[in-house]
């Protein structure tokens, strides 16, 4: 979600006012969702990286969080939706975990969509804590598969995604779901995040629609040859 603080500055504002209208985007968009039909959005919120910014936006940032999850809970399990975290938790604030696990507790039994939080989180970082839980649960080498790695990622109960949106015309991976965005597809969009809408999740889809999905395969295509052979 890029261009919160260039959509800032553009205003003369400092970047927490564009975080800001950034998390309206966020229910913009999970607004979108639900009318398209889209059953799991994951929102790349903060990352492991993250914490390298200036201590007064980070702080800003985590006020924002735990404000936005307080005030917004409600609203989530009135519309039934499910919240899941992704990212370590260590790290965040006695009081922000105490935050996950209520709204995580809450809506654990929702069932009109998912949206996945990615907070504290890095695709890096995800497999090796991923690793760390296979070791302590002393897998032996044959039994170590993609499943098996799956299967201790942050929620594993969560599908692979199909489509990942990039604003602001950012075109880098950024570390974001490593493993289960192996054959999803790009799409990088020059809208700024505070001003993406339900237009813009609209024309993204239909871009997803009009792409052809191999997972690495090809479908079988009659050569020449081979057609001069079978005749």
């Amino acid at each position: 979600m890029d261009g919160n603080g260039r959509w800032a500055r553009r205003r003369g504002r400092p970047a927490s006012f564009g975080h800001r209208a950034g998390v309206r985007a966020i229910k913009r968009t999970l607004e979108g969702c639900e009318q398209l039909g889209v059953d799991v959005l994951s929102v790349y919120a903060f990352s492991t990286e993250n914490w390298t910014r200036p201590r007064a936006e980070v702080r800003a940032l985590m006020r924002l969080f735990h404000e936005t999850m307080q005030r917004e809970i409600d609203e989530m399990h009135r519309r039934g939706v499910r919240i899941v975290v992704s990212g370590r938790r260590d790290g965040l604030s006695s009081r922000m975990r105490d935050r996950i696990e209520q709204a995580v507790a809450r809506t654990a039994n929702n069932t009109n969509g998912v949206l996945n939080v990615c907070l504290n989180y890095g695709g890096r970082a995800e497999l090796v804590d991923a690793v760390r839980r296979v070791v302590h649960d002393h897998l032996a080498p044959q039994q170590i598969d993609e499943s098996a790695i799956a299967q201790r990622l942050y929620v594993p109960d969560l599908p692979d995604p199909d489509l990942i949106i990039r604003t602001a015309g950012e075109s880098r991976v950024s570390n974001f779901l490593l493993w289960q965005s192996a054959y999803a597809e790009m799409l990088v969009t020059e809208t700024l995040w505070p001003d993406f809408d339900i237009e813009d999740l609209k024309a993204a889809i239909a871009e997803f629609n009009s792409r052809t999905r191999r997972f690495g395969g090809r479908p079988e295509v009659e050569s020449p040859a081979a057609g001069a052979a079978s005749r």
